[in-house]
């Protein structure tokens, strides 16, 4: 990791120490200035929108970036309007002198930062602007976390408007949420690229997230019933179910063995809306899940008929499948005791 070497006072941060190689813009003039002179020398941009609290997931879409782009763009802003508890926005890491770190170490040249105040000089009176994108949001994350999506719409046209035309890199993970910005994108005509980035998990299989700091011991063994209960479905789809309804059951029904998760939400949709798959058969299909994990909530998919997935599906026992605690719709989704909060 390359040491810093330069220091930036920055307003309500204090010292930040800033890597050698890694320019950190604090005003949204200074970025789009800069990514306009960028293009001016022939140069591509690439563009990782983030959070913060980076990890390895979000190494891997810079490292990405930096394969495929001249001059990587790493933004970290944690979006208060895509929050809907108080207390889980205030609980959200913010670690920017490691994500400074993180982000030049994996290809990043440019960092930017921004107050929140820059980003909506009216916080905390909601902007005036909004965005909000229809049908693909509405269901899932959307109907558990309403006025989500319309935070990350928001916050993501203004990075895009700002960073003009460029690639743009997202996880996998968040599926849901690649499928607004990809929504977005296309219906406003951003000269964005959106490009989907695989999913980083941990050996046991948990997918790499921010929120997984805040499990404790045992919380975190229990999180992994999210993806196990991934292999559970995808590996009925490998045995023969033919019903979408068969799939949700046996991912619904891996996870309500652990005692310490809390089911929110199961799903096999098409990948393309994000609606409920009314067949196993035709387009192509996304599992869901969602689960709280003592106070910590987790969200997770897969592509249940892809290779590489099954392969390693293969080698993770499911424990076989039994009877679930939540009602199974009849277009293949699952709910159980209540929707929840952030």
């Amino acid at each position: 990791m390359t040491s810093p070497v330069a220091v930036a006072s920055l307003p309500g941060s204090g010292n930040v120490a800033v890597p050698d190689g890694l320019d950190l813009l604090r005003t949204a003039r200074a970025l789009a200035e800069r990514l306009e002179a960028e293009r001016a020398a022939d140069r591509v941009v690439g563009l990782v929108p983030t959070m913060g609290a980076l990890h390895a997931g979000h190494q891997a879409l810079i490292e990405r970036a930096a394969a495929e782009c001249d001059v990587v763009v790493v933004t970290v802003f944690v979006n208060p309007l895509q929050f809907g508890d108080p207390g889980d926005l205030a609980a959200y890491p913010r670690t920017l002198v490691s994500d400074l770190a993180a982000a030049r170490s994996a290809g990043a040249s440019i960092a930017f930062a921004p107050e929140v105040a820059e980003m909506y000089p009216s916080y905390p009176e909601p902007p005036a602007t909004t965005v909000s994108v229809a049908d693909v949001s509405a269901r899932w994350e959307g109907a558990c976390r309403p006025g989500h999506f319309d935070g990350v719409a928001t916050v993501v046209a203004k990075l895009f408007a700002l960073a003009g035309r460029c690639r743009a890199y997202f996880g996998e993970k968040d599926f849901q949420q690649l499928a607004v910005v990809r929504r977005l994108a296309a219906d406003l005509s951003f000269p964005v690229e959106v490009v989907a980035c695989p999913t980083v998990r941990e050996p046991d299989g948990l997918a790499r997230s921010s929120r997984n700091v805040r499990l404790g011991p045992d919380e975190r063994r229990a999180a992994t019933a999210l993806w196990r209960g991934l292999v559970a479905g995808a590996a009925a789809l490998a045995g023969g179910a033919r019903r979408p309804e068969s799939v949700v059951a046996a991912v619904a029904a891996e996870v309500e063995r652990e005692p310490l998760a809390e089911l929110e939400y199961a799903a096999l949709v098409r990948a393309d809306d994000l609606e409920p798959a009314a067949t196993v058969d035709g387009a192509p299909l996304r599992l869901l899940v969602a689960a709280r994990v003592g106070p910590v909530r987790l969200i997770d998919n897969v592509d249940p008929l892809a290779v590489d997935f099954h392969e390693r599906a293969g080698t993770v026992a499911t424990r076989g499948t039994v009877g679930t605690r939540g009602t199974v719709g009849t277009r293949g989704t699952v709910g159980t005791r209540g929707k929840g909060g952030v």
